[in-house]
């Protein structure tokens, strides 16, 4: 039960990190780390909007971590969901647009990790 509740607290935390990132400030975020130096202001409004989602679901994963272990596992398996969902569709890209700027690469196999962690973390017994 412990494991569960750490995962799911360090879901947390990355994926809020990662999801203010995006959103605070979407022209400094493809500046620094995309090397984009003029964002469209379609795209900004696609990474303000990420956000929202990555806030939403993270605001679950706490809930469920510390509020109401009914829905845990359902929330690891949101987890898995999530970062498998990414994954796929970061090696689509690959396979269709090339090789990304290296930290996108960098977030692809951390999500792949998080898929398998996940999966180890959903399959514990409840305590």
């Amino acid at each position: 039960m412990q494991i569960k509740k750490a995962y799911l607290t360090f879901a947390f935390v990355a994926v809020t990190i990662f999801g203010l990132l995006y959103g605070i400030s979407p022209t400094w975020y493809a500046t620094a780390f995309l090397g984009i130096t003029d964002l469209n202001p379609s795209v900004a409004h696609i990474l303000r909007a990420v956000t929202g989602l990555y806030l939403a679901l993270a605001a679950f994963w706490l809930y469920a971590a510390f509020f109401n272990d009914k829905y845990r596992d359902t929330a690891i398996l949101t987890t898995i969901l999530f970062a498998g969902g990414l994954a796929a569709g970061r090696c689509v890209s690959l396979i269709v647009d090339g090789q990304p700027a290296p930290v996108l690469v960098f977030y692809g196999a951390a999500e792949f990790a998080v898929v398998l962690i996940g999966y180890w973390v959903f399959r514990l017994p409840e305590r």
